[in-house]
């Protein structure tokens, strides 16, 4: 007897021109549970999506529109922050379209009753199962929390958190600026927003949601990279568990998501870059400890969580179309 067979999701992407939509397409071209449906783009409409991402020729042969075409069971929000909300009062989707929005409109709980689910699968993978829709985090966000997380549940966020993390280019997004110019970025390394990232709201946010009464500043000094892809986060703060003790809780803390691996020797980007992973060092001197924390942003910090996301929304292995080879060379 044949097993019956489920029928694909369909999928729209808007804004699929950037960074994260050419990187979301890529991955679900290939999703074997995903049928795309549509690409809109209002500065690209009418031509190939290979003619833009040209990686994809020979893989697809759809063209972007700039219509939103009806059928689909999922959009992703692939849109500058500010337009996300805009989309949604411009297009009248249906109530049993599923909504991944990929921009920072939703990620902080306002209070007021918004239907948005905060997408990071290591702290909401429940709520995000049963919901219509989700707020992809940021992608520094990400590497932070996923630092924090393990330490937070158990109530062991007892100090400062001092953070420096560094993003490659792909971090800017794709729209010309000076400070992601080849001859500026390349062979160089800055600071940005330091003590202000918004990012921090969304970390915030999050631990105090396992660790409700945390009083502790949060300092947060971000960098630019001379890279095209990655961040590493390298948190600093005080503790008196032991560090086998750590490890055990961190492992304890992941052994069910399947995204996060920790690993006893000192770890680099190349590990994760071209990966949906997030790779965990801890190392302790005295009573203070690090955490490194590493991650791809256009895949674990964008496109490849949002996939994550959209798996568990449908029912689906969180890993589905996500076990990705890492750029090791």
């Amino acid at each position: 007897m044949l097993q019956k067979i489920m029928a694909k999701i369909k999928v729209g992407i808007m804004g699929g021109a950037g960074y994260t939509g050419g990187e979301l397409i890529r991955l679900l071209v290939w999703h074997p549970s995903v049928e795309l449906v549509f690409v809109h783009s209002k500065s690209q409409a009418g031509k190939l999506v290979c003619d833009i991402h040209t990686d994809l020729l020979g893989d697809l042969s759809l063209r972007f529109t700039n219509q939103v075409l009806p059928g689909v069971d999922v959009v992703f929000l692939c849109v500058a922050h500010g337009e996300a909300k805009k989309l949604l009062s411009e297009y009248d989707f249906k109530p049993t379209v599923k909504i991944i929005d990929l921009s920072r409109d939703f990620r902080i709980d306002d209070g007021q009753g918004q239907s948005f689910v905060y997408g990071l699968p290591e702290l909401n993978k429940k709520e995000i199962a049963k919901a219509m829709r989700v707020a992809n985090p940021g992608c520094f966000a990400t590497a932070i929390q996923l630092a924090l997380l393990p330490l937070a549940k158990h109530k062991l966020l007892g100090s400062d958190i001092f953070i420096s993390c560094t993003t490659g280019s792909t971090g800017a997004g794709q729209a010309f600026s000076e400070t992601s110019h080849f001859s500026r970025r390349q062979n160089n390394h800055s600071v940005y927003k330091p003590f202000v990232h918004e990012h921090l709201a969304e970390i915030g946010q999050s631990v105090r949601k396992l660790q409700p009464v945390f009083e502790h500043a949060t300092v947060m000094l971000p960098q630019r990279g001379s890279f095209t892809r990655g961040i590493l986060a390298s948190l600093s703060l005080q503790t008196n568990v032991d560090q086998e003790s750590l490890y055990e809780l961190f492992a304890s803390y992941y052994a069910t998501h399947p995204f996060v691996h920790l690993s006893k020797t000192s770890i680099d980007l190349k590990q994760v870059v071209n990966t949906n992973k997030c790779v965990l060092y801890l190392e302790k001197y005295k009573n203070q400890l690090l955490i490194v924390s590493v991650i791809d942003n256009l895949l674990k910090g964008a496109s490849g969580q949002a996939v994550q996301n959209m798996n568990l929304m449908f029912g689906l292995p969180e890993s589905t179309g996500l076990k990705l080879k890492a750029s090791a060379f």
